[in-house]
């Protein structure tokens, strides 16, 4: 949530794919899929987080032609500040419902929408 009351997403770019997308990766072995999503968050932006509900599942072809299965979960910074890696060259806190015009991929734009519907259950 902005200091303006407004929800924010945190958008990455990957310099390797020129893409913004929202901050996901793989498990390791013996990783919970919750756990998994914890570290990529603080691996690729260097926040800390708290998990809040589960969204929806995007599934999707990898460009390689493989397919995908990525689990996302609404979650809350608790600390840290945005380490430049690798993996992560820029990251832009963006408000919800203007997400849609940075992020380069359909299948976040399903994850937004769960999470707009999480948000409205949370608030009736």
């Amino acid at each position: 949530m902005s200091d303006k009351g407004h929800v924010e997403v945190l958008a990455v770019h990957r310099p390797d794919r020129d893409d913004w997308s929202l901050p996901k990766g793989k498990l390791d072995p013996g990783e919970t899929a919750v756990g998994a999503a914890v570290r990529e968050v603080e691996e690729e932006t260097g926040f800390r987080c708290r998990v809040g509900p589960e969204l929806a599942e995007a599934r999707y072809r990898h460009r390689k032609g493989r397919a995908k299965r990525v689990r996302y979960w609404a979650m809350q910074v608790e600390d840290g500040s945005f380490r430049r890696n690798d993996e992560v060259d820029e990251v832009r806190w963006i408000r919800l419902d203007r997400a849609p015009d940075l992020l380069t991929y359909p299948h976040d734009l399903l994850v937004l929408a769960s999470l707009t519907t999480v948000l409205a259950e949370v608030t009736t």
